[in-house]
This record gives structure tokens, C-alpha cells and sequence, in this order.
């Protein structure tokens, strides 16, 4: 009959605290020559229980929850019957079986261990093995044993020190083990939430763009914050930035599904109310509860870059900078409700002019909920918000100079580490910096006609950002 196989329980055995009492299974052909369970008891100071099982068939009925460590007598015959045992009963938890194969000539040898390996893959195993064998001692060890022991070398204190060093060797091997694959799925995570951030669509667009983000979450790329750009095909640029409330991954998930929405309908010549409506409609079927909600600001800016149609969402307004004059907020008395709140809401839709020089600079409330001061109960706020950055620019700084700096000087009035998540976007129009840009591409090139038709589409197509990010 087939060798059975134990049932493994959730918490690894080689987790037994130390001092704690244990429990050796050995597993030898002849275990009445074995030491005892009061010699060990003696030698490591804390009660050992000894099992003893002269076969595989009876390790498997004895490898119950309790055992910390086996003791493996390499010179076990394996029964026939072993080699058409399997696994595929056991309720051990994922414990990915990674260990070498046995060295060529060496399997026959180690056949008892690996399947003892197998069937126990969270516990502890010494091996006995002849003195005059070290290296089939040492390849066990190599294969996965955590320690091996000569049989004519073996007395109560040699072999207790072997036991306790198994136990807390497997112990770390099997923190090692979740560690690493702790930080696999880490790795794994950053790939993806770095995949969904947001990648401008801007091609042939006169206008500067500079972004920021910072997510709330410890040791996260995204969060509730979300941003898009892009132009479409008649010289519109589109911007819009929102914050769904909130700032764990179910949020940051629905931030992300809530930008490709906007990006997908823009695309198809939504704008204003309708694209607003459309998007709640999305949140609504998208959100975990009826208690979510996402506040949204949306800006689209004409062809010739001197003025923009603006809707707010229960979000809080842009802040507009001319040359030569200080910035200030954008009007928001018209604005609508936070998409989610009201089934039946509408968002108007306010012209504003830009002028010929501007920079809109667009956020969502984490900017400006930041405390004035460490252990001060005063936020920062929109008033705040339009004097610092004010500050920044009389000090000449712009794009993303003038991001970087905002961002760090919210988090250092703050005292640390904003609790919120942060996205700032920055658009700006400079006519020194197109006109430059005109003559640059105004020169003619030393590509001849038939060449530069032929490549221009797969140069176009290569300058192109992807559509959803990297």
C-alpha cells in the first residue's frame, strides 16, 4: 500500500519557542539502539519526548503536529511502494519545493530523505549517516537536511546541541523563504501600480507639463489621487486631476479605473457635464460601498492656449499664475458636487481666460491639509497654499523646480510625512519657449524629401507616449 502522508499544520513545527519541550521523531530501523528521551531531557535541560518508527509506513502514522525534529537513519531501506507516494493529500501551506536535486549516483542513496523531505516540508530533519561517509553526510545537507550526525559520534549532548540547532536553522531558513517571497510580491506590486501611473498624451502640444505624486499608503507607489493629460485630435489639451475619498488600494484601484475611464471618454469627444455623468455612472458601479466618493477637477484648454473651460467636482479650484502677476485661485462658486453624492448632479461648465504667459497648477486637497508646524492643529489651506507658492515664484522657480519645492515645503511645515495622498500638475504656456521652438523646426534638414516622407510616420509613431503608461 502507499505510503501515507501526513497532514501538515499551518504553523511551521520548527517554530517551537526556545526552551520549549520537544519532540524528536526517529525514524531508523533498529531505534532501541537510540539514545533516550531522559538522556536528552538531561543533556538539553528542557523534557525531549522520543517517537520511534522502524519503517516509512510508521513515520507517516507518528509525524503528527507536535514533532519539532526528525532523525533520519540514511541506511533506512525504502520500500518500493514509496516511489509511487505522493503529496497531493497534504494540507501543508504553500511551501514550494525549491531544494537541488541529489548529486548523479546519489539518488538512490538519499531516496529515503527526500521523500522524508517531501512529506515534511516544514520540519526539521537531522540525518545519521556511517563516519566513513561524508560526503553522502554532506549532500544530504546540500539537498536539504539541516544538519547530519555520525552514528558512532552520537551520545545525549552532541545530539541534543544537533536538535536545537536544526530546529532554529529551519526556523530561519523558513523566514528566509518568507521573507524573499514577501519581497517578490513587493517587487511585483511596484511593477504594477508603476505601470498604472499615468503617462502625458501630449504629442504636438506647445504646452509644459510637470507632474508630482505622493501616495498616503507606507511603502506605496499609488494611491486615491489620480491624473491624466491629453490632446486631442483638434489641439485640445485636457487635464483633469481627482481624489477618490479614502487611501487604501481599494481606492487607489478605483482612481486608476477612474483615469482610463476619463482618458477613454475624452478621447471620444466627451466634455463637461456629459463626461462627468459618465464617469459617475462608473464610480457608482465600481465603488465597494455607496459611501465612496471622488472629488474631481477637469480643465480643457483651447488650440491657441488663451483659454480653458473648467468643471469642479466638490474639488478644489486651480491655481492660475500670469506674467507678472501673483497667482490666485480660479473662480470655483459654480462648481458641482463630489461625483458619487447626488444621482442626478450636474457640473457647469466656466470659461476662463488664460492670457498669452500662464501657469495653471492643478491638486488635490492633501497639498493643502497639511499641518503648519509639527503638533499644531493649524492646516496649511488654499490661503497658505497661494502665499508659498507665490514665494517660490518670486524666486524664479517654475515646472518642475517650482513642484519639487511646493511638495517639500508642505511636508516640512507639516514636521514629516503627509498622512494624505499628494498629486500637484503643473500646464504652462511660455511664447518665447514656442517661438524658439518654431525657428528650431522651421530650419531645413539635410534629409532629403523622399527620405524624411518615408520615415516620418514611424518617427511619429515612435515619439508617440503609450496610451496607459509604460
Amino acid at each position: 500500500m502507499p505510503v501515507p502522508v501526513p497532514q501538515q499544520r499551518g504553523v511551521p513545527a520548527a517554530e517551537t519557542p526556545h526552551g520549549a519541550d520537544l519532540t524528536v521523531l526517529v525514524i531508523e530501523d533498529d531505534p532501541a539502539g537510540s539514545i533516550t528521551g531522559p538522556e536528552l531531557s538531561a543533556a538539553a535541560g528542557t523534557r525531549v519526548r522520543i517517537r520511534t518508527a522502524r519503517n516509512l509506513t510508521e513515520a507517516g502514522r507518528l509525524l503528527t503536529d507536535d514533532v519539532d525534529c526528525i532523525l533520519l537513519d540514511l541506511a533506512l531501506p525504502v520500500p518500493t511502494t514509496t516511489a509511487t507516494a505522493t503529496t497531493a493529500t497534504t494540507t501543508a501551506p504553500a511551501a514550494p519545493d525549491h531544494r537541488p536535486e541529489p548529486a548523479p549516483g546519489r539518488a538512490d542513496e538519499l531516496a529515503v530523505l527526500t521523500h522524508v523531505l517531501r512529506i515534511a516540508p516544514l520540519h526539521a530533519v537531522l540525518v545519521l549517516t556511517a563516519q566513513d561517509d561524508t560526503e553522502l553526510a554532506a549532500e544530504a545537507v546540500r539537498v536539504g537536511a539541516q544538519d547530519y550526525l555520525f552514528r558512532g559520534e552520537l551520545d545525549a549532548r552532541v545530539l541534543s546541541r544537533a536538535i536545537r540547532y536544526a530546529v532554529e536553522r529551519k526556523r530561519a531558513d523558513l523566514a528566509q523563504h518568507q521573507l524573499t517571497e514577501s519581497g517578490l510580491r513587493a517587487q511585483e506590486n511596484a511593477r504594477l501600480e508603476r505601470g498604472l501611473l499615468p503617462t502625458p498624451l501630449l504629442d504636438g502640444s506647445d504646452l509644459s507639463f510637470a507632474a508630482r505624486y505622493r501616495p498616503g499608503r507606507s511603502r506605496a507607489l499609488l494611491g486615491g489621487d489620480f491624473y491624466d493629460t491629453v490632446r486631442t485630435p483638434d489641439g485640445t489639451v485636457h487635464a483633469m486631476i481627482g481624489d477618490v475619498c479614502g487611501h487604501g488600494p481599494d481606492e487607489a484601484a478605483l482612481g486608476v479605473e477612474l483615469r482610463i475611464a476619463w482618458r477613454a471618454l475624452t478621447l471620444a469627444g466627451l466634455c463637461g457635464d456629459q463626461l462627468l455623468s459618465t464617469l459617475q455612472q462608473v464610480l457608482e458601479h465600481e465603488r465597494q460601498s455607496e459611501e465612496i466618493f471622488a472629488t474631481l477637477c477637469t480643465v480643457d484648454i483651447a488650440p491657441d492656449g488663451r483659454r480653458a473651460g473648467l468643471c469642479l467636482a466638490g474639488h478644489p479650484a486651480p491655481l492660475l499664475a500670469r506674467h507678472g502677476r501673483p497667482a490666485r485661485l480660479l473662480p470655483y462658486e459654480d462648481g458641482g458636487p463630489a461625483l458619487g453624492l447626488l444621482p442626478r448632479a450636474r457640473w457647469p461648465r466656466r470659461q476662463v481666460e488664460l492670457g498669452a504667459e500662464w501657469s495653471l497648477m492643478m491638486y488635490t486637497d492633501g497639498l493643502i491639509e497639511g499641518r503648519v508646524g509639527a503638533g499644531s492643529s493649524q492646516r496649511l489651506g488654499q490661503d497658505g497654499m497661494v502665499a508659498m507658492v507665490n514665494s517660490r515664484l518670486e524666486q524664479g522657480l517654475a515646472g518642475e523646480e517650482l513642484l519639487e519645492a511646493a511638495v517639500a515645503e508642505v511636508r516640512e511645515l507639516n514636521g514629516g510625512e503627509l498622512t494624505d495622498d499628494v498629486a500637484v500638475l503643473l500646464l504652462g504656456r511660455d511664447p518665447e519657449r514656442i517661438r524658439r521652438r518654431g525657428r528650431s523646426a522651421s530650419r531645413p534638414g539635410p534629409v532629403s524629401t523622399a527620405s524624411s516622407t518615408a520615415t516620418a510616420p514611424a518617427a511619429a509613431s515612435a515619439q508617440r507616449p503609450p496610451l496607459y503608461g509604460p
